[in-house]
């Protein structure tokens, strides 16, 4: 009798941490389900408020060092949305300048670069896809100019560029030599002087600046 009991128990026990693991599991899918529908509303909210942006839109690039307030091309407008998609939803908040070279450009725009124990892999980040080349002979590397870095024509003979990582033209003699390899999509129209301020920081020999100077936030000017 006691032995039927105890095995009763035991049986009973077990249910009990079938159901709890079972109640656990339903918990855990219910709260991925709810968070992946959040994300699916928050992407759905981009798309339209990118949707509705005017032709040539104005966006703030708010730094540790100032802001730059720069003009999206019409002609350009795969990587105008891009751009515009990346900063409504924060992509580019806590970036950091991760290369920067006085007389040339200032570059940032990789999600790395938020993370210190990544710094040896600062500069080869982004959103996980590259945006189709739209390099356009009326676009040059004019000062404040705004760009798409991309990898080398070797491994990118379609010159595909980065699906985050732009630079901003400081030296536009020095820049010249880009032109008609490098999509660019924009220009500064507000703070040239934040540039150069940026372009002139101390930095070591991997063109890193040893402050770091951080994009605080993008946000679309007013």
């Amino acid at each position: 009798m006691k032995k039927l009991i105890f095995a009763s128990a035991l049986a009973l026990a077990a249910l009990a941490v079938a159901a709890c693991g079972g109640n656990a599991s339903r918990k855990a899918a219910e709260e991925a389900e709810a968070a992946e529908a959040a994300e699916a509303e928050k992407e759905q909210v981009i798309m339209e408020k990118t949707a509705s942006l005017p032709a040539e839109p104005v966006f703030e690039i708010i730094t540790s060092l100032g802001t730059i307030k720069i003009k999206l091309y019409e002609d350009t407008p795969l990587h105008r949305d891009n751009f515009a998609k990346l900063a409504l939803s924060g992509f580019y908040n806590g970036i950091l300048f991760h290369r920067v070279i006085d007389g040339f450009m200032i570059q940032a725009g990789d999600p790395l670069s938020k993370e210190e124990n990544m710094m040896d892999r600062w500069g080869t980040g982004g959103p996980g896809y590259n945006v189709k080349a739209e390099i356009l002979p009326n676009h040059n590397h004019k000062k404040g100019a705004i760009a798409a870095a991309r990898r080398g024509d070797a491994a990118n003979p379609a010159r595909e560029s980065s699906g985050s990582q732009f630079y901003l033209v400081q030296d536009a003699a020095n820049c010249a030599q880009l032109d008609g390899q490098y999509t660019v999509y924009g220009e500064t129209i507000e703070g040239l002087d934040v540039i150069d301020k940026i372009a002139a920081v101390q930095t070591d020999f991997r063109d890193r600046p040893v402050e770091p100077v951080k994009i605080i936030t993008v946000k679309l000017a007013e």
